[in-house]
């Protein structure tokens, strides 16, 4: 990767950086963001800046696609890695970030398409000053009255912007996909083992951090202040895991009890086995199946950090027998993530429509697997990071057919917000909506 001028701010740098690993190398967003950040020493502010930058302008990539060939009269195809990412970083800038001067978005650019002695400046001169003058005029022409046209003004896949207008109506598929692209709501999970809400909210404070509580989960905080959660001392004793509201929802809907035999399948990276253990005062059994070594590791690791001795990592695939007579158990699968496309801007540009139909087909033996370990009696909760009626409401449907040992257990008498749409006893969190990830959950009785 070229080396970065030292002229343009630090933030800007990192984010630059991000862009290019994103896309020229196929990083994940998040995972460059916080080893760039690291490597560049940035500060909480900096840390903010340079998240806002490159999440924006990842998540924005088709519109802002769109407005370079338009100013640039020529394909984005043509143009060098460090030229476009220059040029998207400041298109975002001008059309997306309140608060920076256009200048300086111009400048700070063209000082980062000189990179390693580069040539592309010129023409980032050239389409910047234009973008001041033309690009939001162009930006406010786009409308979003069909899913194609939806897609490309809130830079979507087409495909997703089909499928919410099919499951959401028109009007719903247009605000979730404009909340797809605003930032993600921050939040931490109080690890009760160590402290509670209140006196994490007060060490947060003592930082410089405000919080709030968070709605629907009683042990979490919602960030008010930049914060470099994992970096920080808190972290490192336990104390919290970041953690969507959304996510935090799930381990409560399975409602362990201290002493249960529980087991979470598809475990890592043991934010929801962790939670488990937590509601269980760490008495009884949380048993975490991963089959990927690496990812087992890391949640031993996450169970070592959150003092969760009751957690026992076990390297098996989910769709294996993992025994019997379990109280509990969660099945949260690999599934197209589309709920998490806030906090996970490239992900919208790695789901494929046509993964979907066996992403489904695994979950559905993922949750027969789950299904012979629940004893009679028992309860078993289904729930994905995604919004994608062919790996949630479907899945259930066709368990609940094949197995009549089960019924659903109706969710909205708790959570009326949260209702599902079109299966009411199920729950469906929504971004646009609820102002977290978007989650399904349903809650699966074993007959006695």
């Amino acid at each position: 990767m070229a080396e970065v001028p030292a002229r343009a701010s630090p933030a800007r740098r990192c984010a630059f950086t991000v862009l290019r690993r994103t896309f020229e190398d196929g990083a994940h967003t998040d995972q460059a963001l916080r080893a760039e950040a690291d490597r560049a020493r940035l500060g909480p502010r900096d840390r903010a800046l340079a998240r806002r930058l490159a999440y924006g302008a990842v998540q924005r990539r088709a519109t802002l696609d769109h407005l370079i060939e338009a100013l640039a009269e020529r394909p984005v195809a043509r143009l060098d890695g460090l030229t476009l990412a220059a040029l998207r970083l400041g298109v975002f800038q001008v059309c997306f970030l309140d608060g920076v001067p256009a200048h300086a978005a111009v400048h700070e650019a063209v000082e980062l398409a000189k990179a390693d002695g580069a040539h592309g400046h010129g023409l980032v001169n050239a389409v910047l000053r234009r973008a001041v003058r033309e690009a939001p005029a162009r930006l406010a022409a786009l409308d979003d009255a069909t899913p194609a046209r939806a897609a490309l003004r809130h830079s979507h896949p087409e495909w997703v912007a089909r499928l919410w207008w099919e499951h959401l109506g028109a009007e719903g598929a247009r605000a979730l996909l404009g909340a797809g692209n605003e930032p993600p709501e921050v939040a931490l999970r109080a690890n009760t083992l160590v402290t509670t809400p209140a006196a994490l909210g007060d060490a947060l404070r003592a930082q410089g951090v405000a919080s709030r509580p968070a709605e629907g989960a009683p042990e979490g905080l919602v960030l008010e202040d930049p914060f470099d959660a994992p970096g920080s001392d808190l972290f490192a004793a336990g104390a919290f895991m970041p953690q969507s509201r959304a996510s935090m929802l799930v381990a409560r809907i399975l409602a362990p009890r201290p002493g249960e035999r529980v087991l979470d399948l598809c475990a890592a990276p043991g934010t929801k086995s962790t939670h488990l253990a937590a509601l269980m005062e760490d008495r009884g059994s949380v048993v975490a199946v991963e089959r990927d070594p690496g990812r087992a590791r890391a949640l031993r690791e996450t169970a070592r950090r959150l003092h969760t001795g009751c957690v026992e990592v076990r390297e098996a695939d989910a769709r294996e027998p993992q025994g019997e007579g379990f109280d509990r158990v969660l099945v949260d699968p690999p599934c197209s993530g589309l709920g998490t496309l806030r906090g996970r801007p490239d992900r919208r540009w790695r789901a494929r429509e046509e993964d979907v139909a066996g992403l489904a087909a695994r979950q559905r033996e993922i949750l027969v697997a789950a299904a012979a370990a629940v004893r009679p009696g028992g309860s078993l909760v289904y729930s994905t990071c995604t919004i994608s009626p062919a790996e949630n409401e479907d899945v259930a449907a066709a368990f609940l057919g094949e197995r009549a040992e089960f019924a659903t257990e109706d969710l909205t008498s708790d959570h009326p917000l949260w209702k599902h749409p079109t299966v009411p006893a199920h729950l469906l969190l929504l971004p646009h909506r609820d102002g977290t990830d978007g989650f399904f959950i349903a809650r699966l009785r074993r007959r006695a």
